[in-house]
């Protein structure tokens, strides 16, 4: 007698009353095909789906699970913070603590605004350079996502140096036609574009470890490149740190290469897995934004109190002696391991990491940009997150999203991943 699995039900329930099922696409499993798994309930390094399997959790809610899933002392927090009431529209001293936090935290951030998702960051820091410069244009990298905002929803023109063209229906080419696409870590192709525009452009805008084309770091060059380029002309440079902002080290990305942008971008970890981001850079450039400038933006639900009581809790557990150091240990000893199970197995793949994120890829050397990601095989990728799911290993299902380890991936969590990992790659051979 077949059973019929509760995350098919749920599934095809799911498609009655959702486009596709999911509230957000990689969730559908369309790139690896086959059905979601509808989760009921995470511990630690651990989720459970609708039938009761637990698996390994590699994306830990995309980032934001960097001390593990329903830590006590956030669930505590955010016990605490609702009890109190669920949302105000005024303000709270919970704003205040965050705002100063992360100012400290963050050496290229004086001031910083609250808001509720990684999109509102990167438009509102968009919105806010245009503003503050009185320009257009933008630069942006191909294969680097910075939400689903019309004028970051492009991909490259034709050609070096032409404007880009809408990736999604209902994104009109006016809303891109000031956006310059170029290739991610292509310091000649930054060049080339201030050199022949550059009094035109308003900001310059990149993920410092790109996480949305799989694992991929900026090289140093490139940001000091882009550094120094926007200082000339008068640019604003915004680091889009949604996703690496906390999560590969105290101070960012930015702290780890030694550069300082006018404007970043944060979000995911300083939420704790509740809906909270922001944008900030200096008080001056933040002096443009409304109701001391003319740069508006606003939000109902921006600055929540309970998300930012576990955003505040998710960023006290980070600040424990060691903590960065146990994190990035433990994501390359998954790297090694799994780079070392497959050369073992005789198959082409290999992995790299960063900090608490950790890239896949099945090619011979980690890519540098979109175009050498795309030449990576992505069938048997889908392979091998179906037999690793089979393994009750969850990585992302998708072959261009980076991984994430939490602090509660030890050891033993580990060994089992590479366990499984070790038979999958020998069946893969």
């Amino acid at each position: 007698m077949t059973t019929t699995s509760k995350n098919d039900t749920l599934f095809a329930r799911a498609q009655k009353t959702t486009p596709g099922g999911v509230n957000s696409p990689v969730r559908a499993f369309r790139s690896v095909g086959g059905t979601p798994r509808f989760i009921t309930r995470a511990e630690g390094p651990y989720f459970w789906d609708a039938d009761g399997k637990r698996y390994i959790d590699y994306i830990g809610s995309w980032g934001p699970a960097i001390a593990g899933h329903a830590h006590p002392a956030v669930v505590k927090a955010v016990q605490d913070a609702a009890a109190r009431g669920l949302s105000f529209g005024a303000p709270t001293e919970g704003e205040i603590l965050m705002a100063e936090e992360i100012s400290r935290l963050v050496p290229s951030i004086e001031q910083v605004r609250l808001v509720s998702s990684g999109t509102e960051a990167t438009m509102s820091a968009l919105r806010l350079a245009r503003g503050a410069t009185g320009r257009d244009r933008i630069i942006k990298f191909e294969g680097c996502y910075h939400g689903h905002a019309d004028s970051l929803l492009v991909k490259a023109g034709s050609g070096l140096l032409t404007f880009g063209n809408p990736t999604s229906a209902g994104v009109p080419e006016d809303f891109v036609k000031h956006t310059l696409v170029l290739d991610y870590n292509s310091v000649e192709q930054l060049e080339d574009a201030f050199s022949s525009m550059g009094e035109t452009i308003a900001c310059v805008i990149v993920e410092p470890v790109a996480g949305n084309m799989n694992l991929i770091k900026a090289k140093p060059a490139f940001l000091q490149a882009m550094r120094r380029l926007c200082t000339l002309h008068g640019a604003i440079l915004i680091f889009d740190e949604v996703m690496c902002g906390f999560r590969v080290g105290l101070g960012g990305a930015q702290g780890l290469f030694g550069i300082k942008p006018d404007l970043t971008a944060l979000g995911k970890v300083i939420g704790g897995g509740l809906p909270v981001a922001a944008f900030g850079g200096s008080a001056a450039l933040m002096g443009h934004m409304a109701p001391l400038g003319a740069v508006y933006q606003a939000g109902t639900l921006s600055g929540n109190p309970v998300a930012v009581a576990a955003g505040m809790a998710t960023l006290k557990l980070i600040q424990a002696p060691g903590f960065y150091e146990a994190l990035g240990a433990q994501t390359a000893k998954l790297a090694r391991g799994l780079t070392a199970a497959a050369k073992e197995a005789g198959v082409v793949f290999c992995a790299d990491s960063i900090g608490g994120m950790f890239g896949l890829y099945f090619s011979a050397q980690p890519p540098t940009s979109y175009a050498e990601m795309m030449a990576s095989d992505r069938a048997k990728f889908n392979i091998f997150f179906h037999a690793m799911l089979d393994e009750g290993v969850y990585f992302a299902p998708a072959a261009f999203e980076a991984g994430f380890v939490s602090a509660q991936h030890d050891d033993a969590v580990i060994e089992t991943t590479l366990a499984a990992a070790r038979k999958v790659f020998a069946a893969m051979a």
